[in-house]
């Protein structure tokens, strides 16, 4: 008998190829009275494919008495509850490292278009002011600047190791030092904020860093600097980024995240210190494929009896049992 999955958003077709043949599957979007289906079919669901932005709701965790599993497409969970899982022996898996390339890269393309005006000067040939006005107004470098990084985990790492080719000089903030790292700690987050040239957030998301990048913070990277999110739009106070760049306080930024997703603030959209993606970071084919994988491969090794590829921090304990 396959058991039973429960699947919260979207899935590709080669992802469904696959949980088609081991699962059988129930897409909670095509189900119209959602509360009455769960509290009549909950119990018969042991596994759910979810993604980083839906999560599982908590009223829909408690209508599954029987859930032995979740895996989630992405590496933030963060729209989990884990102590939830924990406390019910419920594993919780994520796709870390697959993704690694592809947001480092993302972060390094938004300082660059960001203070290289990217978007500004493209519509500077396009509007024909090129041919009509001259050359268009002078950028700024990456070139040499001090970068501070604050999540220097996986993706941190990898952003810190790419911008090594632009000699930029890396420091970070973490709750913790890291003891096998070169690059200058800093253990206050403003302090950092106010010694660097660029500040990338790829921090997780959560209670403990929500709006952990707040107005001091902006204040202190000041009218020359600039912000980069390739983390979650909770990392950041949004109300006082857009004002800080309206009113100069702070000189640019590169986002990819924001906290209402998919609507981003519209007092960003004129600003041509501003660059602005619809959080893309991971989106090339190659990663979402790996992604995916990882995905089902998750669900097949726990069905199969064996200890699963990539469980959460909180869930690492319960790979053993």
């Amino acid at each position: 008998m396959k058991p039973d999955m429960l699947l919260i958003g979207g899935a590709t077709p080669r992802m469904m190829e696959k949980f088609e043949a081991a699962f059988n599957i129930h897409r909670l979007s095509e189900i119209t009275d959602a509360p009455k289906w769960l509290e009549e079919n909950g119990e018969k669901i042991e596994a759910i494919a979810t993604n980083g932005h839906d999560g599982v709701k908590p009223e829909i965790m408690s209508k599954l008495p029987n859930l032995k599993i979740i895996s989630c497409y992405g590496v933030g969970y963060d729209a989990i509850d884990t102590s939830v899982a924990v406390d019910r022996n419920i594993m919780v898996t994520h796709t870390p490292g697959v993704l690694n390339a592809d947001v480092a890269n993302l972060a390094v393309l938004l300082m660059l278009a960001t203070s290289r005006c990217l978007v500004r000067d493209d519509k500077w040939v396009r509007s024909g002011n090129w041919a009509n006005k001259g050359n268009a107004p002078l950028t700024r470098s990456i070139q040499n600047k001090r970068v501070g990084i604050l999540g220097l985990g996986r993706i941190g790492s990898e952003i810190a190791r790419k911008l090594e080719a632009f000699n930029c000089e890396i420091v970070y903030h973490t709750r913790t030092k890291k003891t096998d790292v070169a690059y200058a700690y800093y253990d206050n987050l403003l302090q950092m904020a106010e010694d660097v040239d660029y500040l990338i957030a790829i921090t997780p998301g959560g209670s403990s860093t929500d709006k952990i990048v707040n107005a001091e913070v902006l204040n202190a990277l000041g009218s020359e600097g600039t912000f980069i999110n390739v983390a979650r739009g909770s990392v950041v106070d949004e109300v006082e980024l857009v004002k800080a760049l309206k009113d100069g306080r702070l000189g640019f930024a590169g986002l990819d995240v924001f906290a209402d997703e998919p609507n981003a603030p519209s007092e960003l959209f004129e600003m041509e210190n501003v660059t602005l993606t619809p959080h893309v970071a991971s989106a090339t084919v190659e990663t979402r494929q790996a992604m995916g994988d990882l995905t089902v491969d998750n669900l097949l090794t726990f069905f199969d009896g064996k200890p699963v590829l990539t469980p959460v921090p909180e869930c690492e304990h319960l790979n053993s049992k």
